[in-house]
């Protein structure tokens, strides 16, 4: 088939073009930094595509974000950090691959639901418990690095994971989004081949719907690498927050 004859082949109304538009739009700010809106981005996705399929549609456009993430805020980046993270991280998605091969659309709603709405509460009590300390005990980051690694293989929706981890930790924006860009940049990458030889959900076809959306997504990035630097730390903490938590509703009741 020809480029137009496969995008034809998506039967897509206006309407559903807008909405991925917006989507890939908001993929571009979660990318700058405007953490907690990822869950959106999937559930408009997904309605579209259909969760699974979805999640094939939108790796390559999260690894091109990446891409401008880690050049854009590199040298924040605490490699110590991604380092102790990344080992549990493939452990999760190779656990992921394996679970979300066969799992289906209401299981996978109700299951990424749970994970959100868990990880708001942790991420809230984490903010308002009056001791300012890091946490240092190996169990939580690896613990936190494997459900990482598990949630964005079944449902690209690490986002509220890794929030509650790097929040813990008391990073300032900077160091948050530099050092989740390449966390992110990394395992996506390492997820790739299996969407395209086991899953078969980045195929050539959704690629061509990629190379169309691309744009949007470049577009956002750069609007929001310019609102994040008007946003304060303490602001950017109670954003993250509140955003993710909504996400986590939405999801729970789609």
């Amino acid at each position: 088939m020809s480029y137009i004859e496969i995008l034809q082949s998506y039967h897509l109304t206006a309407l559903q073009w807008a909405a991925i538009g917006f989507a890939v739009f908001l993929l571009g700010l979660s990318k700058s930094g405007i953490k907690g809106i990822g869950i959106i981005i999937v559930v408009i996705l997904a309605f579209v595509f259909g969760e699974k399929a979805s999640t094939g549609i939108l790796l390559p456009m999260l690894i091109c974000a990446d891409i401008f993430a880690v050049i854009y805020y590199n040298r924040h980046a605490q490699w110590g950090i991604i380092k102790k993270l990344i080992p549990w991280m493939i452990v999760g998605v190779l656990v992921g691959v394996w679970v979300g091969n066969d799992i289906s659309s209401l299981l996978f709603k109700r299951l990424m639901a749970i994970i959100i709405i868990g990880s708001v509460a942790l991420m809230f009590y984490n903010e308002n418990k009056k001791s300012n300390s890091v946490p240092t005990n190996k169990a939580f980051g690896a613990s936190m690095g494997f459900l990482a690694g598990f949630t964005t293989m079944i449902g690209n929706l690490a986002g509220p994971v890794s929030n509650i981890y790097f929040m813990a930790m008391r990073f300032p924006k900077n160091e948050f989004i530099g050092t989740a860009a390449w966390l992110f940049f990394i395992i996506n990458v390492f997820k790739l081949p299996f969407h395209i030889f086991v899953w078969k959900t980045v195929t050539i076809d959704t690629l061509v719907l990629n190379s169309v959306l691309i744009p949007a997504v470049i577009i956002g990035f750069f609007l929001g690498a310019q609102i994040v630097k008007l946003i304060s730390n303490v602001n950017y903490r109670r954003f993250i927050l509140i955003v993710t938590a909504i996400g986590g509703v939405i999801m729970l009741f789609k």
